[in-house]
């Protein structure tokens, strides 16, 4: 049974123009001890649908529709004082800024024994000997000197290291890290996602890695789904997706990482931006940019279909039928 399911998931945000429609019909699951990434340009819905999952959308912001589904129990419609006691205890969470994540008027000590204290119901003594194990596992020296230091006395990639202690400590069964290197440059960046996979790998947690970095996608997950427009474009296992992708979204994305093994005299582009969620076209909301768009994109929205590869993609290309005769008309 999967950790997670995510089904026909729908995020809305009523507002004077009318209602907003952030994520729409998105589904997926997370298995236990699986790093699933979700990739995509900033407004594809990634982070909202993360939020969603753990019920941080701020009102006037809903879950209008759907499933959200933890160890074979519903979630999505519990009252918000037994969702607190989920997360944390079953779902960490890691967010992309680690100043603003922790409290600057508490030692990071505290915060680490407080959050276990809520959800494992530890003593003073056995809490704060498990904050500093936890500390030295995320690689934080001197961690039983540094264990009363304030969140400002560290530097930001050990700052993030305390956010993924903190994510950890109660023992979830998932993690859903949103942008968690955004911050840091690049150095630090690889030692924190080999960090947190290691960790997640050591201790069977799950992952739900939100970013809009597919190399960081590639060296890291599962599998990933891709996300435009509030829904999922593509997903399947990531080597795969990143060696044959089928929706030319994905292709795009793929086509803009510099390659290490071959020389390219210029890197894709996708024409275009992300579409405004006032103004998400009809069909396909990617055809506006798609360089094999037809007629039928233009008026008729795909759902995630069987490719000829184990992956599922939004994308009439791979409609039952439609043979080659159609790439031909591409605008």
């Amino acid at each position: 049974m999967p950790l997670l399911e995510v089904k026909n998931l729908r995020v809305e945000f009523p507002t004077r123009r009318g209602t907003l429609t952030a994520v729409d019909d998105v589904s997926f699951h997370i298995d236990p001890g699986e790093v699933l990434g979700v990739v995509g340009e900033s407004g594809a819905g990634k982070s909202i649908t993360g939020a969603a999952i753990i019920r941080l959308i701020e009102p006037p912001g809903r879950i209008a529709g759907g499933q959200v589904i933890l160890n074979g129990r519903r979630i999505d419609n519990i009252p918000l004082d037994e969702m607190r006691h989920v997360r944390g205890k079953q779902i960490g969470a890691i967010f992309q800024d680690p100043l603003t994540t922790l409290n600057p008027l508490y030692s990071i000590g505290r915060q680490l024994v407080e959050t276990m204290q809520t959800h494992l119901g530890l003593g003073d003594r056995e809490a704060r000997a498990r904050a500093i194990r936890w500390l030295e596992e995320v690689g934080i020296p001197g961690a039983a000197q540094r264990v009363d230091a304030y969140p400002h006395q560290f530097s930001g990639g050990m700052r993030q290291r305390v956010v993924i202690a903190l994510a950890l400590c109660a023992e979830p069964n998932l993690v859903i890290a949103d942008e968690p290197t955004t911050a840091l440059d690049v150095s630090i960046q690889a030692q924190v996602i080999a960090l947190l996979k290691r960790l997640c790998r050591d201790h069977g947690t799950a992952i739900m890695l939100v970013t809009h970095d597919m190399g960081v996608i590639a060296e890291t997950a599962d599998r990933v789904a891709v996300m435009y427009a509030g829904r999922i474009a593509e997903i399947g296992p990531v080597r795969d997706v990143v060696k044959h992708a089928r929706h030319p979204y994905t292709e795009g994305l793929m086509g803009s990482i510099p390659a290490l093994t071959h020389k390219v005299a210029r890197l894709t582009q996708i024409e275009g931006a992300m579409p405004r969620l006032t103004d998400i076209p009809p069909g396909c909301a990617f055809h506006p940019r798609c360089p094999k768009v037809f007629e039928r994109c233009r008026v008729e929205r795909p759902d995630l279909m069987p490719t000829d590869g184990p992956n599922l993609a939004a994308c009439w290309l791979h409609a039952p039928a439609r043979g080659a005769r159609e790439v031909g008309h591409a605008a």
